[in-house]
């Protein structure tokens, strides 16, 4: 059973669908939105003419409109087939054998006569002798035979050469010459041919007389009158003399075997018939040579195979299809072996013979697949072992190999099933010794799941060029096999693969990973689709989910006698989190019902390990109050800053004190705090106010397009969605670090919180709608308008009554609003902080989201400039 066999049964369905497909217009319209190269790759996978779909392309008809050559016409035939399906696939069309040899412009056609005339010539009227004098007298004479048949030497009498053999002429004039002309010697040569007339009738592309040389021949008459149509007869060409026929011509000696014997040398006068076209054959497959040939009384299997030059190497000869038409009203299948040297079968016309391909399945083998350097397919033999073709574990498997866990896929004695083992490589190697069956796969995956995760680690190890490139050679012969996989898949999915992403996400870690060549998912996915298919025909389902605390989570084939520590095996093993006293397995039963049991993991248990059965969930808990490594990092004006590691439920006062608390210059009143669950609300956050703001100035410009008064410009509205896409959250959370330190206030800390701690600060910032935003140096008693006043006062779109400060601690503190201006205001400005004058939303056309957009702007603009100074 070979690597791609393991697909048939669940991909027959679709191999059948890419043969005869025929897209909806929703497919269609989902195929015009892919990129030009995908829709290119797409149309050579599925064989249809990207000019030909409606999608506005005028270069078609100017394609159309050409008008085809004779040799186009005569090749593809006379009839043209309209309304083609433009997504259905291109199947070559046979064609007639030996036609396209004649194909041309019809021209008068007459071989070179620069050649030299056959002494069986035979010399008629109208030929023009050469003679030749030597000897006491030196003279060349010109003459032609006349209409009488005689040839006229100047200084001799008339000779009747009609007749004569152009060897019988040399010698008679010779003869003559020595008799009557003492002291002469003489050369014959023929200065110039006559021409002859033939008519061409019958099937001819254009029959009619032509004037060829009296050196042509049968082929050349065809070849001056164009070739034959396609309802020529190409085997039965008669050549007429006097209304008696004095030869037949089989072409198919002459382009099969290149005998030329039956082509015969025309005289004038001579009629060429063309017959039709005999019964045929069609002739398609696993063929040297696919095409339609006319049969001849007496033709046997023999003489067709010669015809379509014999089947290829991969044809299957046991059962070839002979689609034959009975009684003119039926069509029946006949199966003919062709592996014999005689063969019970008589072609008959009609017949449409189709040759397939043997499977494609290695037989009698040992495939190795996945981490191994030498995968493929290996002979096997009786006896043989795993031993016998992995030796070594440097030599034979690459770095990344798991030697824990590796299958065996073999088939079952039911037809188009699979069993499957499971070993420990590492064992089989070293003790145990294990038997292979003929056609067994033997799977050994990598380590890991993640592509970039198992680069990484060759990396580190410092390969040499030799072992890279024995790699890059490994994954290109697996990633070559899986491909044979998707060639099978429907037009839909092949589109899902092109514009699709082919990343994974690690649920553990949260994050997108390639999956590896030999990891477990890639190897496995083809095994458990086979399964699956298994199951759908009622074979019970052979799979085992297992979750938890081990390392590949997911679904694996049960092997015989499978336990619980083989499935933790299969998984990778457990991790450090897992809880050792037991696991929980969960089994439907046959009736519906729900049943749970406990296994213990303890390896020095001497129970019985829990047998698994198919269906079975295997969860592998977690340890009461495990937590994985928590990191915090600690940063500015601290006396020990850096990454460290705490425990669950420790608080920062606990952490600031390991560090070694802050320095001499720690503003605490400033201390920003960062945590990665608010950050990830406040991304969601902005993406929510991002679409609403959207759906707001798009109704908005929809009242101004009707003739609603607004003052709301392109430029503002583009500038405020551009910010908002700009705007990086930073998940700040508003902390007391005094309290906190002095334990009045506890914060518990969490994996990827951040504290930052500046040094003092000794100046006031003012944002937003002022003439000149800046910082100012921190002056006691100075009030918000002063600062106002010094950045050169309010704009006219600044909202008065809506100024607020930002805390250096982030903390925002609102001006009693019925005092703005006094003295006495309840906002008492420090050092770090920073005074907001806002736009007023009336500006923006009273868009209701524009004040809670100003806020954000201006509230996470002043922590990541705070944040941004971290070292």
């Amino acid at each position: 059973m070979s690597f791609k066999r393991i697909f048939a049964a669940t991909m027959l369905v679709f191999s059948a669908v890419s043969i005869a497909f025929t897209p909806t217009a929703q497919q269609i319209e989902q195929f015009k939105k892919l990129p030009k190269s995908q829709q290119q790759a797409l149309a050579k996978q599925y064989g249809f003419d990207l000019s030909s779909l409606p999608m506005g392309n005028s270069n078609s008809k100017a394609a159309n409109s050409s008008k085809p050559s004779v040799s186009q016409r005569q090749v593809s035939g006379e009839v043209q087939e309209g309304n083609v399906d433009p997504m259905a696939p291109k199947e070559k069309r046979l064609e007639a054998f030996g036609y396209d040899l004649f194909a041309g412009e019809p021209s008068s056609f007459a071989p070179s006569e620069m050649r030299s005339v056959p002494n069986d010539y035979v010399i008629s009227s109208g030929d023009v002798i050469a003679v030749s004098f030597y000897g006491k007298d030196t003279a060349t004479h010109e003459v032609s035979v006349d209409m009488e048949g005689r040839l006229h030497i100047p200084g001799f009498s008339p000779i009747q050469v009609v007749g004569l053999t152009y060897a019988e002429l040399k010698a008679i004039i010779g003869e003559k010459v020595k008799n009557e002309a003492i002291g002469a010697d003489v050369y014959v040569s023929i200065a110039e041919l006559r021409s002859i007339q033939v008519l061409v009738v019958g099937e001819a592309y254009r029959p009619g007389s032509y004037t060829l040389s009296p050196l042509s021949n049968v082929t050349h008459a065809l070849f001056a009158s164009g070739g034959l149509t396609k309802l020529a007869s190409l085997r039965n060409i008669e050549v007429k003399r006097q209304g008696e026929t004095v030869s037949k011509i089989d072409l198919y000696d002459l382009l099969l075997q290149g005998d030329a014997r039956s082509d015969v040398t025309l005289q004038s006068g001579d009629v060429i018939f063309i017959p039709t076209v005999g019964p045929q054959v069609s002739v398609e497959g696993l063929v040297k040579r696919s095409a339609i040939f006319e049969l001849k009384e007496g033709d046997t299997a023999e003489s067709l195979t010669r015809m379509f030059g014999g089947f290829k190497e991969d044809a299957f000869l046991q059962r070839v299809q002979v689609t034959r038409v009975r009684d003119n009203a039926v069509k029946s299948v006949i199966s003919v072996d062709f592996r014999g040297e005689q063969v019970d079968y008589t072609p008959k016309g009609g017949d449409a013979i189709k040759v397939q391909a043997i499977n494609s399945d290695i037989v009698d083998s040992i495939s190795l697949i996945g981490a191994v350097t030498r995968p493929g397919n290996y002979q096997w033999y009786e006896g043989a072992t795993l031993d016998s073709y992995i030796t070594d574990v440097k030599s034979d498997l690459l770095p990344q190999s798991d030697l824990s866990y590796s299958i065996i896929v073999r088939e079952a004695e039911e037809l188009g099933e699979v069993k499957i083992l499971q070993f420990s490589l590492r064992e089989a190697l070293n003790t145990r010794s294990i038997l292979l069956h003929k056609n067994d796969e033997v799977y050994i995956f990598s380590r890991f799941n993640s592509q970039e995760k198992e680069d990484e680690v060759l990396r580190d190890l410092a390969m040499t060029a030799e072992e890279q490139e024995l790699q890059r050679k490994v994954k290109l012969w697996h990633l070559y096999e899986r491909r044979q996989f998707e060639k099978k898949v429907s037009f839909d999915l092949a589109m899902d693969q092109v514009s699709g992403s082919k990343k994974k996400k690690d649920k553990k870690n949260k994050k997108d990973y390639t999956p590896s060549v030999f990891g477990r998912e890639a190897l496995l996915s083809p095994i458990m689709a086979q399964l699956k298919f298994e199951s759908s025909t009622g074979v019970e389902k052979q799979t085992v989910e297992i979750v938890g605390q081990v390392r590949f989570p997911g679904n694996y084939p049960i092997s015989e006698g499978m336990d619980i520590d083989n499935v933790i095996q299969a998984a990778g093993g457990l991790l450090s989190s897992a809880y050792m006293e037991f696991a929980e397995i969960t089994r439907i039963t046959d009736s519906g019902e729900i049943q749970h049991f406990k296994s213990s993991l303890h390896t020095d248990n001497k129970e019985k390990p829990f047998v698994i059965e198919e269906r079975d969930t295997v969860n592998i808990l977690m340890k009461p109050s495990w937590q994985d490594d928590y990191k915090v990092h600690l940063r500015g004006e601290v006396v020990f800053p850096g990454e460290y590691i705490v425990k669950r439920g420790e608080g920062l006062s606990s952490l600031l004190q390991r560090a070694g608390g802050l320095t001499q210059f720690a503003d605490p009143k400033a201390a920003i705090f960062t945590r990665e669950s608010i950050k990830e609300q406040e991304r969601k956050q902005l993406a929510r106010l991002s679409d609403e703001l959207r759906k707001d100035i798009a109704a908005r410009s929809f009242q101004k397009s009707i003739g609603t008064n607004t003052s709301l410009s392109y430029d503002e509205t583009n500038k405020l969605l551009r910010d908002l896409a700009s705007v990086q959250a930073i998940g700040r959370l508003v902390i007391d670090l005094p309290s906190i330190m002095e334990r009045t206030d506890s914060l518990v800390l969490q994996d990827g919180d951040t504290l930052y701690v500046p040094g003092k600060r000794d100046s006031i910032s003012i944002i937003g709608e002022v003439n000149y935003s800046s910082s100012h140096l921190f002056r006691a008693g100075t009030s918000i308008e002063q600062y106002i006043d010094l950045s050169g006062g309010m704009r006219d779109r600044a909202d008065v009554d809506k100024i607020y400060v930002i805390k250096a601690s982030g903390a925002v503190s609102i001006p009693n609003r019925g005092s703005w201006f006094a003295v006495n205001n309840d906002v008492q400005l420090e050092a770090g902080d920073t005074i907001v004058v806002p736009l007023d939303a009336s500006h923006m056309d009273n868009l209701t989201l524009w004040s809670t957009a100003t806020q954000i702007f201006y509230q996470l603009g002043v922590g990541v400039a705070a944040v941004a100074n971290i070292k």
